[in-house]
């Protein structure tokens, strides 16, 4: 039992120090956050390396996200436990406070450290990844309004179907003149229409330019308009599909990014308990006495 000067003592320390180990706490923060960003680049390195310029080869774009994503887990678990532990491991003994409190205040540890580190690999790696993810979001909303599909219809592809209408069997070559603008004027007009279907109006004017450029008959320059505006309204729909693929791979890569941090917080409190009663369970050991290391 306390004498009653050694229970003032204690009384006093309980009430007039820190709860917060804070230099455990950054301690064990700064290795989550170099293990993290280790881990992180060497994923990055086994996804460079996975992946191919060539469409038949590599990991495919579905395979890399999940792939990516379970990298991330495993990034997140490894890095919170090693944070968590030190946070644990390396607090000072509280001697005077109830079990109950011990482990309140070891949670509390871990879920620091991991907070720390996860503000810290923000700062350092997650803001270029939460840039490439908006992007990618913000090009999927842009491609997927009217307006963009203007834009879409007026860019350097557009160019390739416009020659491709104005094309012909003579040899000589088709230089861009005024029915070439006017062309690629009413091109952009009809795809960026809700429906995307052209105008029959346009369509017979457009039948006519290209009748009036090349050999073909007016029946054959129709059908070559038809043939020509559809490639280019298909082109505008896949493009438009994979906006829509896009933004739908950035929201789950965030839901998963989120689950992943979710659990490295819990991972970081559960090993900063256990590194917490490793660190009550030291004592010096001397050819005289047992003495707890404080």
């Amino acid at each position: 039992m306390l004498n009653s000067d050694a229970y003032v003592a204690a009384l006093d320390e309980s009430s007039t120090a820190s709860g917060v180990s804070w230099a455990a706490v950054f301690a064990g923060a700064v290795a989550a956050a170099a293990l993290s960003l280790i881990l992180l680049l060497l994923g990055s390195g086994l996804g460079f390396s996975a992946i191919s310029p060539w469409a038949d080869k590599g990991l495919s774009a579905e395979g890399l996200g999940i792939s990516a994503i379970i990298w991330l887990a495993f990034t997140q678990l490894v890095a919170a436990a090693m944070g968590g532990y030190l946070a644990g491991r390396l607090r000072k003994r509280w001697t005077t406070l109830h079990n109950d409190e011990v482990y309140f205040r070891d949670t509390a540890h871990g879920f620091l450290a991991w907070g720390v580190a996860t503000l810290v690999t923000a700062t350092l790696v997650v803001g270029s990844v939460s840039s490439l993810v908006s992007g990618t979001a913000q090009v999927g909303a842009t491609l997927s309004t009217s307006p963009a599909t203007a834009q879409v219809a007026d860019n350097s592809d557009d160019s390739y179907f416009i020659d491709t209408l104005f094309r012909d069997d003579r040899g000589a070559p088709v230089t861009s003149d005024a029915a070439h603008d006017v062309a690629g004027r009413i091109f952009a007009r009809n795809l960026a229409s809700d429906n995307g279907a052209l105008n029959p109006d346009d369509r017979a004017y457009l039948a006519q330019l290209v009748a009036q450029r090349t050999d073909l008959s007016q029946a054959d320059a129709q059908a070559r308009v038809d043939k020509v505006y559809g490639q280019a309204h298909q082109a505008v729909v896949d493009l438009k599909v994979a906006a829509d693929a896009a933004k739908k791979a950035a929201a789950h890569a965030t839901l998963w990014m989120f689950v992943a941090l979710l659990i490295g917080a819990f991972v970081a409190a559960f090993t900063a308990i256990y590194g917490g009663r490793q660190r009550d369970a030291v004592v010096i050991l001397d050819d005289r006495r047992t003495v707890p290391v404080r």
